[in-house]
């Protein structure tokens, strides 16, 4: 029987879809009719039963894949602050139960860091989501350095979530079986191996060197690089290359999210890795609901001040909530 925490519950990977930026997907990034499309859509109804009914406080709403990272030039700016404006009248509309992370036009990387700092300071969101490569190009690439260089400034962190690999990736890792196993190239392998590499690229490009308090959030308790520091530090720390902590880096300017990934033996390699202040509750609404999350809270073998920092104090730390 479900018993509700005795602390708030703040998710913080929880998805919609805006109707004008969804216009502009393609393939099998476009919406489909159905229970998932509603919920997607929805702000008043089945999305605060569903919180209501699993004892989520709090969602801090995130637009899904691919978001603004496909939109060309010439419009994302525009577009983006349309997006988050919009957003930014639902969180007003309901601010006991919602917040925001903004949308960014990485087309443009000046205006996307110009935007950031309007949707920070102006509308009062917790942060950016970006998500996968930005037109093709991984966001370690130093055109997106303003972008970190002002998430650093403005002290808010950047959440970085999948989104479907590059064709060719697509093409020659996961054709084979995507037919019979479609979600092998999305969320049951495709989506972490993209998202890992870009947090791996994102270390030795030095971003964190020129922005040494830059802080970036994975989902799916890290993308598999928990389990993975000590190998990846390990290696890198080998004769014959330059001189990085890996280990250092990513388990002081990187936090991680439980969305979607409910499992004992995980969480607590990630934590023995990174420390309990380093993750935060997430579902990933309404990709995945949240009964499982929050059923699956309550087994999860730690104290009930860890607990807590999981389910709602590390937001409320990291985010400013």
């Amino acid at each position: 029987m479900f018993t509700k925490p005795h602390c708030p519950v703040i998710a913080i990977e929880e998805h919609y879809w805006d109707e004008e930026l969804e216009k502009t997907f393609s393939g099998g990034e476009a919406g489909r009719p159905g229970e998932q499309n509603r919920r997607l859509h929805d702000f008043t109804g089945i999305r605060l039963k569903e919180m209501d009914e699993a004892g989520i406080d709090v969602q801090v709403i995130s637009h899904g894949a691919p978001s603004t990272q496909k939109l060309p030039a010439d419009t994302a700016a525009a577009l983006a602050r349309r997006v988050n404006d919009r957003l930014h009248q639902t969180v007003a509309a309901n601010p006991q139960r919602f917040a925001g992370f903004a949308a960014l036009p990485t087309a443009v990387p000046e205006a996307a860091a110009d935007e950031l700092e309007r949707a920070s300071k102006e509308l009062g969101f917790k942060g950016a989501m970006l998500h996968g490569l930005a037109n093709g190009v991984f966001l370690d690439d130093k055109r997106f350095w303003p972008i970190f260089a002002r998430a650093e400034k403005l002290d808010v962190p950047i959440y970085l979530h999948p989104s479907l690999p590059q064709a060719d990736v697509r093409r020659i890792y996961y054709d084979d079986y995507v037919k019979d196993f479609p979600m092998v190239a999305r969320p049951a392998w495709g989506y972490t191996v993209e998202t890992a590499t870009l947090a791996i690229r994102l270390v030795l490009s030095g971003v964190f060197e020129r922005h040494p308090k830059l802080k970036i959030i994975l989902g799916h308790l890290g993308e598999t690089l928990p389990f993975l520091v000590w190998r990846i530090d390990h290696a890198l720390g080998r004769p014959g290359q330059k001189a990085l902590s890996f280990r250092s880096v990513f388990c002081n300017n990187f936090y991680i999210t439980t969305s979607g990934n409910f499992s004992n033996p995980a969480l607590l390699c990630c934590v023995m890795e990174m420390g309990v202040d380093h993750i935060l509750f997430a579902v990933d609404w309404p990709f995945v609901l949240n009964p499982p999350a929050m059923a699956w809270m309550q087994t999860v073998p730690l104290a009930a001040a860890d607990k807590a920092k999981i389910l709602s104090g590390n937001a409320k730390r990291l985010l400013r909530m």
